[in-house]
């Protein structure tokens, strides 16, 4: 319910420039090289076989990388560079995150066995590794698994309890095999799945550590916009996953374009939605017995002439509402869109902006007209929309600020999407027979042929029924085209 008061820097990391300029170029053909074959005269097989070939080659490679950097770290070769440890050093020497160096210290060490009565040079300062991984070193030399997966096996092993370390060795076996056929992904809900069965009292631990480290903040950015940052425990991010994701889906294709939204866009309209769905339950707290609403001020004038957004003209003055909630301004376009269906309270004010008289409050879409208008329309009545049920916002065909009724023959149900669509971009909508037909700009559809909106219409089924009903002699004679 909305109640509405009338140089980028091209400087190469140290030692970088070293590992560059050993790689030969991807599309330079290397006589006898493993990248001699020119891609374009493979077939469509050997092109397939020879991605795998290539991936597996780099997944070896990988591997007698991690050997040569356990050779570095237990040589201590950080500290003669003068670095604080092998994973600063190797940071710095590769240009990369550095928790990815961390990633490939602690896998390094944990698959190259250490040589036999030597520990000088394990790094005090890297996260401790409990276990051996023979069998994920193995995997990797190999090249049938990857360093991600690695690094869930890793994890899933460091974390066990003293009690079950003595079973480290079957579980990562159990991993490694899994990892030969899942992606890092599905290994790591595997891996978790283990780590529930066989460490509860760890498990629950991690769970109240979750939701102590629980938080949501929010601001508004210099343009604006609201910013959201969350990290949720996992009760919590599953019951918004759970809400947010029907109504984050993609809307049905049109003409045979798909939803032209981005996921982040669709996100951002679902959780829209969700808000509205939220404030216009009763299940909210209320303050000065009125629930949580969104509150948009404007003057009586500004939202009826709803000046035009270009050209104007040089001198063109319009008005702006305010978001009493945040203290933002709206423009009177966005506002009409709003007005369509809210509680809206008359103010008479002052010349000193000061409350003179306050009429009462009024519902543009009372519960009876919205629920023909459901009945009718069925959820979103704009073309091949299947918005999910209870989130349509009441459309005036001719808005109420200009003189339209707020009946049921003046409105159509629309999903916030399609409400900011038909304002936005200017479509036409006028009732034939009882149902709803939306006509497109010409920016959309040149010819702007009209398009049926809304669900099966009683009368339509009715003139159907009505076919049928009458005796084949009877019926005019078919339309053949």
């Amino acid at each position: 319910m909305t109640p509405l008061m009338t140089t980028q820097d091209t400087t190469p990391a140290a030692g970088a420039g070293v590992i560059v300029s050993a790689l030969p170029a991807w599309d330079a053909p290397t006589p006898g090289g493993p990248w001699a074959p020119a891609v374009d005269s493979l077939t469509d097989e050997e092109l397939t076989a020879r991605i795998g070939e290539v991936e597996q080659q780099i997944r070896q490679a990988r591997m007698e990388q991690l050997r040569l950097i356990a050779e570095a770290d237990r040589r201590r070769l950080h500290a003669v560079q003068g670095a604080r440890s092998t994973q600063v050093w190797l940071k710095t020497l590769l240009n990369i995150d550095g928790q990815d160096a961390t990633t490939r210290v602690r896998i390094a060490t944990a698959t190259t066995a250490p040589a036999v009565g030597d520990d000088a040079g394990t790094d005090t300062t890297a996260e401790p590794t409990t276990v051996d991984l023979p069998a994920t070193g193995e995997a990797l030399a190999e090249g049938v698994i990857s360093l991600e997966h690695a690094r869930v096996i890793s994890r899933c092993l460091t974390r066990l309890p003293e009690n079950t370390q003595h079973r480290a060795a079957e579980i990562e076996r159990l991993l490694v095999e899994n990892a030969c056929r899942q992606c890092p992904r599905d290994l790591a809900k595997l891996a978790d799945r283990i780590r529930y069965m066989i460490d509860t009292d760890g498990a629950v631990t991690d769970e109240r550590a979750q939701f102590e480290s629980r938080e949501l903040h929010y601001a508004t950015a210099r343009d604006g916009m609201l910013v959201i940052k969350a990290r949720l425990d996992r009760e919590t991010g599953a019951k918004f996953v759970t809400a947010l994701r029907p109504l984050a889906a993609p809307r049905p294709e049109s003409d045979g374009v798909k939803d032209p939204r981005t996921v982040g866009q669709r996100n951002a309209d679902g959780l829209s939605t969700l808000l509205d769905l939220v404030l216009d339950t009763d299940g909210m707290p209320r303050t000065g017995g009125q629930k949580p609403h969104l509150t948009v001020t404007i003057d009586y004038t500004d939202l009826k002439n709803q000046l035009p957004t270009s050209n104007g003209g040089e001198n063109a003055v319009g008005g702006a509402g305010m978001l009493e909630g945040t203290g933002q301004y709206l423009s009177p376009q966005t506002i009409r869109r709003i007005a369509c269906d809210c509680e809206v309270l008359p103010m008479v004010m002052g010349g000193d902006s000061l409350p003179l008289d306050v009429g009462a409050s009024q519902r543009t879409a009372p519960t009876h007209i919205r629920a023909a208008l459901l009945v009718r329309d069925g959820v979103c009545a704009f073309p091949e929309c299947d918005h999910p049920a209870g989130t349509p916002q009441a459309h005036h065909i001719v808005h109420w600020v200009d003189g339209g009724p707020t009946s049921v023959e003046n409105m159509v149900m629309l999903c916030a999407h399609h409400h900011r669509t038909i304002h936005n971009h200017h479509w036409d909508i006028e009732l034939q027979r009882g149902r709803p037909m939306f006509t497109p700009p010409a920016s959309v559809d040149p010819t702007r042929t009209p398009r049926p909106g809304g669900k099966a219409q009683p009368a339509t089924h009715h003139h159907a029924l009505g076919f049928l009903k009458t005796p084949p002699e009877d019926r005019p004679p078919a339309n053949t085209r």
